[in-house]
């Protein structure tokens, strides 16, 4: 199933199982303005996305499985898409997976808090175990976790780095540069 990141539907592949098999998957490297992505994924979707600050050799050949998943990024990056159309096939716990539906929800260029996305999942005592899971995204960019912050409007809890969740909301939405003369 391919999916859109602003998509209220079941977004990720079915796995009935905690213990999921890594069976088939590829990897490959995709170099980015932020780094260096590693992205891994097999037929039924993509499973990791992570961007290391290592500069890893980019990968020549991309298998079929994840030639969608390098095109969507590129255009990201050079600005021309603002929604992904993939398949995901993150692994984690049946409340990860919740949480990181509702991040899909977060439109390209808008923010939301720790508190609000708690609020969207029903539980706003569960703001620390929702800002866990947020932690724990395997697919950066993509599930855009990188859109939420902390209430008081800081930059707060990015795995690859506060320099990196701020160049991605920059990116997704720059300011306009007035001159004075």
């Amino acid at each position: 199933m391919k999916i859109t990141t602003n998509s209220r539907k079941n977004n990720f592949a079915e796995n009935k199982t905690q213990n999921i098999s890594m069976k088939n998957n590829v990897i490959i490297y995709y170099k980015t303005p932020i780094g260096t992505a590693k992205i891994v994924g097999n037929e039924k979707g993509i499973s990791a996305i992570t961007v290391m600050d290592d500069a890893m050799e980019t990968s020549t050949e991309i298998p079929e499985t994840l030639q969608d998943c390098v095109q969507q990024l590129e255009e990201y990056f050079n600005g021309s898409r603002k929604e992904f159309n993939l398949k995901l096939n993150p692994h984690g716990t049946d409340f990860q997976k919740r949480v990181w539906k509702e991040l899909l929800l977060v439109p390209f260029g808008k923010i939301r808090t720790y508190l609000e996305q708690s609020k969207q999942l029903g539980d706003v005592k569960a703001i620390r175990a929702v800002a866990s899971a947020n932690g724990k995204n395997p697919i950066w960019i993509i599930i855009p976790c990188h859109r939420i912050i902390g209430s008081d409007g800081s930059l707060t809890g990015y795995a690859g780095g506060i320099w990196r969740k701020k160049w991605l909301l920059e990116h997704e939405n720059p300011s306009i540069q007035h001159s004075l003369f």
